[in-house]
């Protein structure tokens, strides 16, 4: 015991006692609900909600955290809270403007640090919920960061990420970033992927490579353009990625808002 509290010490980690980690289902069926919780259907093994909700009872449970950039609802805080830990350029906040996100500041070990002692209680939290696993997201926030971050500093900031998720009994996922997909298990740790859009973006290949069957894709409805800007059909994308790898791993096919089941937006199919 004296041990282990050393480790976690070290690590900036609270000693609490943990579960060993599980990894989730292979091929498990899985629901992806980001947009809202609701209840999954009988046959789903695996459920990804916000940290903020509850998991669901009787599945594997993922709790999506925004690591590398703000919810949108939370950029106010941050922004007053802990402006020095967003990205700036040119003396303003850089921003993701798909989803209206600013980027975290994972640029030295300072920052990152610190950026732990405020995401790191959110994965104990996690834990303490019930949840088994953890989906890490926006792990590629380099690429939008207007050259302020490097690769190699998300790649430090994940290290610490799965060191604190692996204390606190989770596992932890590799969310896309193909770049990264080799050296994602071997050389930073994550245990498993959760990959979005790999069929379209020719990207999934990487990934099988790196995590076998332990990969959980989800491809969406509104995909009107390949990756070379040719038309295409989005259900043709979903068929092409059941086809090459639906007997090996689980891929969805969903809205991209993510909603409740009960949303007349709502989208969900399984490769037949």
């Amino acid at each position: 015991m004296a041990i282990a509290v050393i480790v976690m010490t070290i690590y900036g980690v609270s000693p609490v006692a943990a579960d060993p980690v599980v990894l989730p289902p292979i091929k498990g069926q899985f629901d992806y609900q980001l947009g809202g919780a609701y209840d999954p259907a009988t046959s789903v093994k695996i459920v990804v909600r916000d940290r903020l909700k509850p998991p669901a009872t009787g599945k594997y449970n993922i709790c999506y955290v925004n690591t590398y950039q703000t919810q949108p609802d939370e950029g106010k805080w941050w922004a007053s809270k802990h402006p020095d830990l967003l990205v700036r350029k040119d003396g303003k906040f850089v921003v993701d403007k798909q989803w209206n996100e600013y980027l975290l500041d994972t640029s030295t070990d300072a920052k990152r640090a610190a950026l732990m002692e405020i995401i790191g209680p959110w994965f104990d939290r996690c834990a303490t919920d019930g949840f088994k696993g953890i989906d890490a997201d926006n792990l590629d926030s380099w690429t939008r960061s207007k050259g302020i971050l490097a690769m190699a500093d998300n790649v430090a900031f994940a290290k610490l990420l799965v060191k604190r998720a692996h204390v606190a009994g989770l596992a932890i996922a590799q969310k896309n970033a193909s770049d990264l997909a080799p050296t994602g298990s071997s050389k930073i740790g994550f245990d498993f992927a959760i990959v979005e859009e790999c069929q379209i973006w020719k990207e999934c290949d990487k990934f099988t490579a790196a995590y076998g069957g332990l990969i959980y894709e989800i491809e969406f409805n509104d995909n009107t353009k390949d990756s070379e800007g040719n038309p295409v059909d989005p259900l043709s994308i979903f068929n092409a990625a059941c086809s090459a790898r639906g007997n090996k791993i689980s891929v969805i096919y969903r809205d991209r808002g993510l909603v409740p089941s009960k949303s007349p937006d709502y989208v969900y199919k399984l490769c037949k």
